[in-house]
């Protein structure tokens, strides 16, 4: 689908969220956007320490892409989101104009790691090889990044926000890239020599990222998840309260058990 139609789409969506927002939201009130999945399970439980701690009552609204929670932010129907890294958000900043969206705060690093069911380990990796990179812009590019740090290519720019497979510079392999949905990597890696794979999508295919990947991402990975929200809410203590909500013991123990173990405290 051309971005373009899932911006449109997405538009269409936010306009849904605009016409049914509640019309007397409390004043500690706010309403937060998510991706279906583990990350809503972790504002679940933010959401009671923040209830429990500041009486602040956190009203959770699920997606299932990565455009519309940030054009439903910018229209006002949600007060923030919790979903993307630095890398994406400024690429969104960029693209879309959303200049009004800024951090808040990091939660967690989901490491992207390289797999394989073909080689042990990266020196073994044959000439001609065929490599999975997820094909949305913004974990296709964190994917090359990957790569270069496994030293199997070099890259001629390191702008995340264009990056593609044309900036390979140097590619001594001959390595030969298939770029799939990023949901679609794990269950490929029958098919391919090798596969860089998120975190999200490594552990329900049963890889568990520091034990079957041949390379993961660091704590130094700048793509920690954050908390977005609007400009004009920086000063906002409720907002705040959210990330101490969010950093709480009782977040952390959560991300523990969802993630394996493998989601990295980012702040």
């Amino acid at each position: 689908m051309s971005i373009k139609l899932k911006l449109l789409g997405a538009s269409l969506l936010s306009l849904v969220l605009v016409a049914c927002a509640p019309k007397d939201r409390g004043a500690e009130d706010l309403t937060i956007g998510t991706i279906t999945g583990p990350e809503t399970e972790l504002m679940q439980a933010a959401q009671k320490v923040a209830e429990q701690k500041f009486h602040l009552h956190i009203k959770i609204v699920e997606f299932e892409d990565y455009i519309t929670p940030n054009v439903a932010l910018a229209e006002k129907s949600i007060d923030a989101n919790m979903f993307q890294h630095k890398p994406y958000l400024d690429a969104m900043v960029q693209e879309r104009g959303f200049g009004d969206l800024v951090a808040l705060g990091k939660t967690f690093i989901y490491p992207m790691g390289i797999y394989s069911k073909k080689v042990a380990n990266l020196e073994e990796l044959p000439i001609q090889s065929t490599v999975g990179i997820p094909i949305d812009p913004s974990n296709g590019a964190r994917a090359l990044l990957l790569l270069e740090k496994a030293k199997l290519i070099t890259l001629k720019t390191h702008d995340v926000a264009h990056l593609t497979k044309a900036d390979i510079l140097e590619n001594p392999k001959q390595l030969s890239f298939h770029e799939m949905d990023a949901a679609l990597l794990p269950r490929s890696l029958e098919d391919l020599t090798l596969a860089v794979i998120n975190t999200n999508y490594a552990i329900p295919a049963h890889l568990i990222p520091n034990k079957d990947a041949l390379l993961l991402e660091d704590k130094d990975s700048p793509y920690a998840n954050l908390v977005v929200i609007r400009k004009e809410n920086l000063n906002n203590p409720k907002y705040h309260q959210l990330m101490e909500a969010l950093h709480s013991p009782e977040v952390l123990q959560q991300a523990e058990l969802l993630f394996q173990g493998q989601a990295v405290q980012a702040w």
